[in-house]
Parts: C-alpha cells; sequence; structure tokens
C-alpha cells in the first residue's frame, strides 16, 4: 500500500507515529511510505517573541533539505534523513546538530545542508504543506496520514496520536483499524485528552 505522511521533524508526537510505521507497519504490510512536509512554525503562524519560534524555525529550514534531497536525489533518501533528524532532537535532545552529519549518515551528500536557508525551497515544501491541510482541515497539526480510499482516492486523519510504539501485534492491529477508519466514508474523529508525554523509545538501530 501506498500512503503519505506529512512529519515536522521537531514534533515528538510525530516522531512516535513515524517509528511506528517504520519498524512495525511497514515490513508486515508492505507499506510505501512517501514523505511530506509540515511546518508548525506556518500552521501556528509562530511570532519571534514565542519561546517555540527558535526550535520550529530551526525545524522549517530541516524541511527545506527534505525537499532540496527530493527534488535531487528522490523519495528513497527522505526516511533514512527524517530518522536521522530525530534521532538528535528527539533521542539525543540536539535540536541545532550539524546537518552535514545527519545527511552524511543518511548516505547524503553534506552539500544538501546549503538549503537550510534556501527560500527556493519554500514554494513546493509550503505546497505540500497545504496539501495534507486540505486532506484533513484547518483544527490539525502532525501528523497527517493518508491512506487509500475505496476508489483509490487518499483519505487523511489527522494521527494516529500515540504515547509510544506498540509491540508487533497491538502495532498491526491499530494499523487496521485506523486504516478501516480512515477508509470509511463519513468517518470523522475519535479523540481522548493526553495524559502522558510521548515516549521516544530506543534509538533506531539502523538509518
Amino acid at each position: 500500500m501506498d500512503i503519505e505522511l506529512w512529519v515536522d521533524p521537531i514534533c515528538p508526537w510525530c516522531w512516535v507515529t513515524a517509528r511506528w510505521l517504520i519498524d512495525e507497519v511497514a515490513p508486515a504490510r508492505a507499506l510505501h511510505i512517501t514523505w511530506r512536509p509540515f511546518s508548525l512554525l506556518v500552521k501556528n503562524a509562530t511570532t519571534t517573541d514565542s519561546p517555540y519560534f527558535t526550535s520550529l524555525e530551526r525545524s522549517y529550514g530541516l524541511l527545506r533539505v527534505m525537499e532540496a534531497v527530493r527534488a535531487h536525489d528522490g523519495e528513497r533518501s527522505l526516511q533514512r534523513l527524517y530518522l536521522a533528524y530525530g534521532t538528535r532532537i528527539h533521542h539525543r535532545r540536539d535540536t541545532f546538530f550539524d546537518v552535514g552529519d545527519a545527511l552524511a549518515e543518511a548516505g547524503l551528500d553534506r552539500a544538501y545542508a546549503d538549503a537550510l536557508t534556501q527560500p527556493q525551497w519554500d514554494e513546493p515544501l509550503l505546497r505540500q504543506h497545504h496539501a495534507g491541510l486540505a486532506l484533513v482541515g484547518n483544527d490539525v497539526g502532525t501528523p497527517i496520514l493518508a491512506v487509500p480510499g475505496a476508489d483509490g482516492t487518499p483519505c487523511g486523519i489527522y494521527g494516529p496520536i500515540i504515547t509510544r510504539v506498540p509491540g508487533a501485534a497491538d502495532a498491526l492491529r491499530l494499523w487496521d483499524g485506523v486504516v478501516a477508519c480512515v477508509s470509511t466514508e463519513g468517518f470523522w474523529e475519535l479523540k481522548r485528552t493526553r495524559t502522558v508525554r510521548p515516549d521516544p523509545g530506543p534509538e533506531p538501530v539502523a538509518i
């Protein structure tokens, strides 16, 4: 199954959902994930006086780098790059890591790091960001997940938001339930109040 996942590298909830898909679901359900950019800086119209501005601005730059990689190296490397980002941000607590090092770990040219400050990548970034919102509406954050509906048209949902990656059997049961919900005409929302912080689990074994 071909799916799409909209991510902001800075978001810890997004990281847990992505790891659930990569580690547990994709191998068992033969998923192909297309990685799309979603910017919390843009979505929340974060201003320079916000305590979150610096980290969100940095993450926006990381998304620019992803778009430069997509344009010149194709989709296949984006998952490795996202994992390299997330390992540093969510496990090592380093938001301002050397982007060249992350690129090299993902098997990519360090020169892509120049895109961090290049506004030429804003157009494709923002086009895809808004395409994700068009699927689910404006009252959301990240991740956004899109799966094929009955007629093959992408159906989107905000989430699922999970605290930690479930074990294999639970992970697949959750996946099957999410697909059933998202692809059912008229399905709208499931939600409950969050009471705990996300647990990133162990670092990825290999990128």
